[in-house]
């Protein structure tokens, strides 16, 4: 097989800009797997990498978006001792590096995968990493979240919230998540224990001190954070634009806030997996898109109102 459908843009700008193109099969090279690509994740990161925003001045043109994927390896670089071929494998390889994700073929480090637990769907184990490592390396490396700390996640039910709040509970927390009403419900099921309604609650009234705060939003709502987080804890916040503000106001009170931008993992991936295989983290996908329609993905994802993952089959 010399070619594949992948979805190639020639400019920035409107979901519009993305085309099925034919484009040459990656070959592996040293270290590396080729994965067949069952399914691709849609992410934030993707429509603003698209529309030029963001570190997309790093790519060059053409430029093919996506970085969360789960397939099946089918080819092996020298040197790969962690997979074979046949091995079915999830992952989010080359971020924040072009990784063509939204293509019928990938090739990236061996490391940059895991194994893809019997019990996950393919649906959902294209919409766990770059979500689930950004939960993880945020509460788990970087806040080092335990049992009995108080964590509040904001957008609990959005794509990296609902898999926060999983995370946290699975790390003996008592959490509480921001959504609208009509997904408390949801909150619920997923184990969180405060559940309040932005709309029509200001949270800095009705939570008490917390030790994490998990800002998914920016803006606004990071300065209004700190009025919750207790003197000895931490606000990690998200999107990686909004952090130098929530940094400097946290600084002005005497407090620690930070940013971060997610990295592969290989490590990270296998503790999600395990979570998943132990029950603890189930992966909600909100639509699925054919990878030939990645522009109506995109601009259902820009509307701002799903509940958890967007996913494209291939």
């Amino acid at each position: 097989m010399d070619s594949m459908r992948a979805i190639v843009q020639h400019e920035f700008g409107g979901p519009d800009v993305l085309r099925a193109e034919g484009r040459a099969v990656p070959e592996p090279v040293a270290t590396e797997v080729r994965v067949r690509v069952e399914a691709a994740g849609v992410n934030p990161v993707d429509w603003k990498t698209r529309a030029g925003k963001g570190a997309a001045a790093q790519f060059g043109l053409p430029l093919t978006v996506g970085w969360d994927v789960t397939g099946v390896v089918d080819a092996v670089g020298p040197g790969v001792t962690r997979f074979a071929v046949g091995d079915a494998v999830f992952g989010m390889p080359w971020f924040p590096r072009q990784a063509g994700g939204y293509a019928e073929f990938v090739t990236a480090p061996s490391r940059h995968f895991a194994r893809r637990p019997d019990l996950l769907p393919v649906e959902q184990a294209a919409g766990l990493s770059l979500a689930g490592l950004t939960a993880w390396q945020c509460l788990v490396d970087i806040a080092q979240v335990e049992p009995g700390q108080r964590v509040l996640v904001h957008a609990a039910a959005g794509g990296v919230g609902h898999l926060a709040v999983q995370i946290a509970k699975a790390r003996g927390a008592h959490v509480i998540g921001t959504a609208s009403a009509a997904k408390h419900g949801l909150l619920a099921e997923l184990g969180v224990d405060e559940a309040v309604d932005y709309r029509n609650q200001k949270f800095e009234y009705v939570v008490e001190p917390v030790d994490v705060v998990y800002d998914l939003i920016g803006g606004e709502v990071a300065e209004r954070s700190l009025e919750v987080l207790r003197p000895e804890g931490i606000q990690i916040s998200l999107p990686s634009a909004a952090a130098a503000a929530a940094v400097e106001a946290a600084r002005t009170r005497g407090l620690r806030a930070v940013g971060m931008v997610v990295e592969p993992d290989g490590d990270g991936l296998e503790e999600l997996a395990a979570l998943v295989e132990t029950g603890r983290l189930r992966v909600l996908v909100d639509e699925t898109f054919p990878l030939d329609k990645a522009a109506d993905a995109h601009r259902y994802g820009e509307e701002g109102r799903t509940t958890g993952k967007i996913v494209l089959t291939v």
